[in-house]
């Protein structure tokens, strides 16, 4: 998507801003960036640089800041799992915008302020709780603030206080779904819809999710970096894709390998700049979150852009006898089997010099378990010319994630 005049306004001033603002961090990566030559979206690819997570590890603690401390009233932090965390500064507006966004969500998806708002990621450093808890405020609905875990008296309040919509990781909606199902609950819920994000998922774990709950689901994006969940959410006139608030964001999808935009409609990576952010703006920062723009108009008609439900993540691959895998590849062979549920799991080692890798799969009762076995085999032969090893289990078998789940375990180096 090319760039508006106004957006080119919007980045000219926030690299001025930052120039001026005597941060280390910003005028290295902007001294030799004139503002007034980004005249265009050819002079913007060519003169701002990308931003990468190293690049914010690097600046930890507080190295992001690009406003005096006093105007600081937040920060928010990633997980640090892999490595040193990166701790994102907020103002007052940046928390406002955030929150306005957010609530913009809920109404895409349909969500009013008659509704009450079950929240289940977690609060604290990490921008999942809070943030779906600020935008129902600023819509005007009920949180119900339950934070993660305690799935007795998630389970418990929900029916206590008719909550109708439920926002988690999709791995918790399933984990609360199946909890629902094997206490024969349904009847006493009183959930319509729910809000989704945090991790990809596919299309047979969003067909349980539904089935068992009878709710609509919404796909909902964001990361800590760029003021978290809430910059976009697909909308309840279309489940193709989420539209991207292009007031406060500006989404390229480019070519992981060269940085090159990807023709419109293909998979490339998503890189993020923030046109208004005070705290800590991005520039061309590479998420590595794979999706594509949706080229058709939404049904809804507005005109924010959207992209594809995120299809996986480029550090997330791990290539085995040749083959690039994602989690997306394995969930698009398990899906053509029938019998299988949604979740699975892989293993991938070094054995006698040779890569092998193990799926495990759940079914459905009384399905016919070395059919089944046999079915990925063959699907995974024709597809990638290769034959993994299938373990078949049963339904909840494998373990439940309150909060995301890891899909592919690469156990080769360590």
């Amino acid at each position: 998507m090319n760039l508006t005049e106004k957006q080119l306004e919007q980045i000219r001033a926030q690299i001025k801003r930052v120039k001026a603002c005597g941060n280390p961090f910003y005028t290295e990566r902007f001294k030799d960036v004139n503002p007034d030559d980004i005249k265009d979206q050819e002079s913007f690819e060519r003169l701002v640089p990308f931003c990468t997570k190293q690049d914010l590890r690097d600046a930890y603690p507080l190295g992001l800041a690009a406003v005096p401390e006093e105007e600081i009233v937040r920060i928010h932090s990633s997980s640090g799992t892999t490595g040193v965390p990166v701790i994102v500064p907020y103002t007052q507006k940046d928390v406002d915008d955030w929150a306005t966004m957010f609530a913009r969500c809920y109404e895409l998806a349909g969500i009013t302020k008659k509704d009450r708002i079950q929240i289940t990621p977690g609060y604290g450093l990490w921008t999942a709780g809070i943030g779906f808890q600020a935008g129902c405020e600023k819509l005007g609905a009920m949180a119900v603030p339950m934070g993660p875990g305690n799935t007795e008296k998630q389970l418990q309040f929900m029916q206590d206080l008719k909550s109708t919509v439920i926002c988690a990781t999709s791995s918790y909606a399933l984990l609360l779904a199946e909890q629902v199902e094997a206490r024969g609950i349904k009847n006493n819920i009183h959930l319509k819809k729910g809000v989704i994000g945090s991790e990809r998922w596919g299309e047979k774990m969003r067909e349980r999710i539904q089935s068992i709950l009878g709710i609509e689901l919404y796909d909902i994006y964001g990361l800590t970096e760029c003021y978290g969940p809430g910059i976009g959410v697909n909308c309840d006139k279309s489940d193709k894709g989420m539209h991207i608030f292009d007031d406060f964001i500006y989404v390229e999808i480019l070519d992981p390998e060269t940085g090159k935009p990807v023709p419109e409609g293909q998979i490339g990576e998503i890189t993020l700049t923030t046109l208004v952010k005070e705290g800590a703006p991005l520039f061309r920062f590479r998420t590595h979150d794979l999706a594509a723009f949706v080229t058709e108009k939404c049904p809804c008609g507005r005109s924010y852009p959207r992209i594809t439900q995120i299809l996986g993540r480029s550090d997330d691959m791990v290539k085995v006898k040749g083959n690039i895998i994602f989690p997306s590849t394995l969930e698009d062979v398990i899906k053509s089997v029938p019998g299988t549920s949604s979740e699975y799991r892989a293993k991938i080692e070094h054995e006698d010099g040779k890569d092998k890798m193990t799926v495990y799969v759940e079914v459905e009762m009384g399905v016919d378990r070395v059919e089944v076995e046999l079915g990925i085999k063959y699907v995974f032969k024709q597809k990638y010319n290769m034959t993994p090893e299938v373990v078949v289990v049963g339904i909840g078998e494998l373990p439940r994630s309150e909060k995301k789940t890891k899909r592919i375990e690469d156990l080769r180096f360590e």
